[in-house]
């Protein structure tokens, strides 16, 4: 086994749960007296990787959208300078609690697609890590409670520890594998997330009616995702959804549009109904082809519609219906962030 003296942690984070694994592996190599560095994908400074991972064991560590890694942890993989380096690939997912059961989210494609992209480098990946860290997804579900997320994390800090004594010990750990069978059998939905669903969820979301336009969410946007116009903030595609701006807002002003939404998918589906009684026979008959028509369709309605919400929301009349026909306006939805440690090891 390799003895480990210096390991070089990148991580991406949107509301904190991969940053907490971050500093809890940092934490753990210190106390086992190896060098250990830390650095933000979001602003990290391409021209220095080579440096720094020099001689390291390189653990990179994000969330999981759409069951794989963002776009973001993917273009910064791909980016990623050729090298020799033990790499230790590590998720964060949707977990849950029953009971004191933890349910386990799913990795999808995150962490095999990472592999084969860093082996084709040269690294020799010694780990895949998989950690259930409070489901954050508040577009489709309510925050969790206070009590859930202080277990969780503390769970998940145990899982870390004993995950770091074999790691920085020079050994394997693939525990992700236990999941592999699930994992490829919703690799086609990972596809489809990455093509086409991240849009979808980009344009869901927007500045309601108790926005104050202090647009800390722009500054704070890992991705520059959200502009200023007509002086409200405006998502774009580039959006990767994770949720920092809801959860960070001081306002509580940003929401999930989840009637915008069902709007869009019955007028979408309305056109796409007409049109397909149009089409040339063996179009109609094609699946594939049909899927493309109607998902361009629904694009083309999706981006046209956001911008008419978005120029509607200057009247508060409007901006109110918006908001009640949103379930994360509600106060009972709640926000969610990664809590410090001195929350729960109380």
């Amino acid at each position: 086994m390799q003895t480990i003296q210096k390991v070089t942690i990148f991580y991406f984070s949107g509301t904190g749960n991969a940053r907490r694994i971050a500093l809890w592996f940092s934490e753990f190599a210190e106390k086992k007296g190896i060098d250990c560095q830390i650095q933000n994908i979001a602003s990290c400074d391409f021209s220095k990787i080579s440096m720094l991972i020099e001689n390291s064991l390189v653990l990179i560590i994000s969330p999981t959208h759409g069951f794989n890694f963002p776009k973001i942890t993917l273009d910064f993989i791909r980016r990623f300078p050729n090298g020799k380096n033990r790499v230790v690939l590590m998720n964060t997912r949707a977990g849950m609690k029953i009971g004191s059961y933890v349910t386990p989210g799913l990795t999808g494609i995150a962490l095999l697609l990472s592999s084969l992209i860093l082996k084709s480098k040269g690294y020799h990946i010694v780990g895949q890590i998989p950690f259930d860290m409070p489901s954050n997804w508040l577009s489709l579900h309510p925050a969790l409670n206070e009590k859930t997320v202080k277990y969780l994390h503390k769970v998940n800090y145990e899982r870390a520890e004993r995950h770091s004594q074999k790691i920085f010990s020079g050994e394997n750990d693939f525990i992700a594998y236990r999941d592999l069978i699930q994992d490829i059998l919703i690799s086609p939905i990972a596809l489809a997330y990455y093509l086409v669903g991240r849009f979808i969820i980009a344009k869901s979301f927007y500045a309601s009616l108790h926005c104050n336009a202090c647009f800390s969410c722009i500054r704070q946007c890992p991705v520059q995702a959200i502009q200023k116009i007509q002086e409200r903030p405006y998502w774009t595609f580039r959006c990767e959804s994770c949720i920092r701006c809801m959860n960070n807002c001081p306002q509580r002003a940003i929401d999930t549009s989840h009637g915008f939404i069902v709007i869009v998918s019955i007028l979408s589906s309305a056109i796409f109904s007409y049109f397909l009684q149009k089409l040339p026979l063996f179009i109609e008959k094609s699946l594939p082809l049909r899927w493309l028509i109607s998902t361009a369709i629904f694009m083309v309605v999706l981006w046209l519609l956001y911008h008419a919400q978005h120029y509607l929301l200057r009247y508060r009349v409007f901006a109110k219906f918006i908001s009640h026909i949103s379930l994360t306006f509600y106060s009972f939805w709640g926000r969610y962030k990664s809590i410090p440690d001195d929350q729960w090891k109380k």
